[in-house]
C-alpha cells in the first residue's frame, strides 16, 4: 500500500514529460491516476492501472466534460500541468494562438478547479497543484502568451488557496525552469540548427544562461515535489510557489 492508496489524481498533459513523470509517481504510491491528454495516452493509463480521459483543453466544452467525469470519479488531487509554448514577438503574435494558449494554460485549470473543488470541500481533503514555470515569476522576450498565462496561474493559485483553505484543501504552484522534456529537447535542436552551433552550446548560452546549475531539470525532480505537496506532511503549505529553477530567480 502506497502513501496515496485510496486517492484519485487527475493529471493533465500526462502523455509525456513532466505530466507523465507525475502520473507515474502517484501510481507508484498507490493512487488511482486519471490520465488526461489530447494525445492517445490509453497505453500509459493501462500501464499505471488508471483511466485515460481524452480531452482537448483548447475546447472549453471538452474541459467541462472532463471536469464532470473527474468529479464523478471522486478526484482528490488535481495537477494542472498541460501546456505548450509559442515563440513570436508581441507585434507578430497571432491572436488565435494567444487565445488558445490562455485557454489551455489558464482557463482550463480554472474550469477544472471549479468542477473539482466542491467535491474536495465536501470530503474535507483536496490538493490542487498548478505546474507554472519560472516564467510565471520572471519574463523573457518572445513568450508573451506563455508568460501571461503562467503569471495568471500563480495568481489563481493564491486566490483559490485563500478560498479553499478552511475546507482542508491546499493549493500550490511549482515553477520549474527548463525541464528535460521532448518539447525542450526539440527546441534545443531547433535553436542549434538556426544558430549553427552545437546543442551543448545552445543549452549553456541560451537555455541555461540565467541558471547557477548548468543542466536541465529531470521530470522526476518535479514529480518528487508534487508528491510531497500532495501529502499529509504538506498540509500546512498553501498559496505558495515553489521554484525549481537551478538558481535562476536568485539573481
Amino acid at each position: 500500500m502506497g502513501s496515496f492508496a485510496g486517492k484519485t489524481v487527475l493529471v493533465t498533459g500526462a502523455a509525456s514529460g513532466i505530466g507523465r513523470a507525475i502520473a507515474q509517481a502517484f501510481a507508484q504510491e498507490g493512487a488511482k491516476v486519471l490520465v488526461q491528454d489530447v494525445q492517445d495516452a490509453s497505453a500509459l493509463a493501462q500501464e499505471l492501472g488508471g483511466v485515460y480521459l481524452q480531452a482537448d483543453l483548447a475546447d472549453p466544452q471538452q474541459v467541462a466534460a472532463l471536469g464532470q467525469e473527474a468529479a464523478r470519479l471522486g478526484t482528490d488531487i488535481l495537477v494542472n500541468n498541460a501546456g505548450f509554448q509559442h515563440i513570436d514577438p508581441v507585434e507578430a503574435f497571432p491572436l488565435a494562438t494567444w487565445q488558445r494558449m490562455l485557454q489551455v494554460m489558464l482557463t482550463a485549470p480554472f474550469q477544472l478547479i471549479q468542477a473539482l473543488l466542491p467535491g474536495m470541500k465536501e470530503r474535507g481533503f483536496g490538493r490542487i497543484l498548478n505546474i507554472a514555470s519560472v516564467h510565471g515569476l520572471v519574463a523573457s522576450p518572445y513568450k508573451a502568451a506563455y508568460i501571461a498565462a503562467k503569471h495568471g496561474l500563480i495568481g489563481l493559485t493564491k486566490t483559490v488557496a485563500l478560498e479553499a483553505g478552511p475546507y482542508g484543501v491546499t493549493v500550490n504552484a511549482i515553477a520549474p525552469a527548463y525541464v528535460r522534456t521532448p518539447l525542450v529537447e526539440n527546441q534545443v535542436a531547433d535553436q542549434a540548427g538556426t544558430l549553427g552551433i552545437p546543442e551543448e552550446e545552445v543549452l549553456e548560452k541560451v537555455f541555461l544562461a540565467q541558471a547557477a546549475i548548468k543542466r536541465l531539470i529531470e521530470p522526476e525532480e518535479v514529480a518528487a515535489l508534487a508528491l510531497y505537496l500532495a501529502s499529509g506532511k504538506a498540509g500546512a503549505i498553501t498559496g505558495a510557489v515553489f521554484p525549481i529553477d537551478l538558481g535562476w530567480t536568485a539573481r
